[in-house]
């Protein structure tokens, strides 16, 4: 078994901030506490309407941090230029949803295959790409094909059988089969 990893989203703190109108709290500092706290990599989501960590956030974080930055983003071409320029450690595409709050399921892999597939070819060549998927084997295989390096697998129908008191071992069930054919076809799994 491999080391296990903490990586830390910062997101929120942005979330705060931004709620405040204010410059702080500083999504800076928070990624350099959890660094100097001895996190492994940090968290930060780029959304296209900019609702947490802004364009400014991800520069001064991507200057300042001796530890690999992960960038969610969603599969469009402003967010390609953004990563093409920035160059962080790991990128994840994840779905995008003007409405949603958080990230609420996995990415499909079939809406805009070829276009996906041309974002995921361009991003290797300066990072290493993830993808957010649901916990299906064909989520997992189609990955695999994508030529990404590693899948992160959305646990949300678990997490909220769980908080709701209901049976969550066929979701469970599930999580471990996806985790097994990716480790099984070579990818690392989150």
């Amino acid at each position: 078994m491999s080391k296990i990893r903490l990586g830390v989203n910062i997101d929120h703190v942005a979330t705060v901030r931004n709620a405040r109108g204010d410059v702080y709290p500083s999504p800076l500092r928070a990624a350099l506490l959890a660094q100097k706290s001895g996190a492994d990599s940090i968290t930060i989501h780029l959304r296209e309407d900019r609702r947490h960590i802004k364009d400014e956030d991800l520069k001064n974080i991507k200057l300042k941090l001796k530890i690999p930055l992960n960038l969610e983003i969603a599969a469009t071409k402003e967010m390609m230029k953004i990563v093409l320029k920035r160059k962080p450690s790991f990128v994840c595409i994840v779905p995008e949803k003007r409405e949603e709050l958080t990230t609420e399921g996995g990415l499909n892999l079939r809406f805009k295959k070829n276009f996906l597939k041309k974002i995921i070819n361009n991003l290797k060549k300066v990072s290493r790409i993830s993808l957010f998927v649901e916990p299906n084997l064909k989520d997992i295989r189609d990955s695999k094909n994508l030529k990404v390096d590693c899948i992160e697998i959305h646990t949300g129908k678990f997490c909220n059988l769980v908080n709701k008191n209901k049976n969550y071992k066929s979701e469970l069930n599930k999580i471990k089969k996806a985790i097994n054919l990716g480790n099984k076809l070579g990818l690392e799994v989150h």
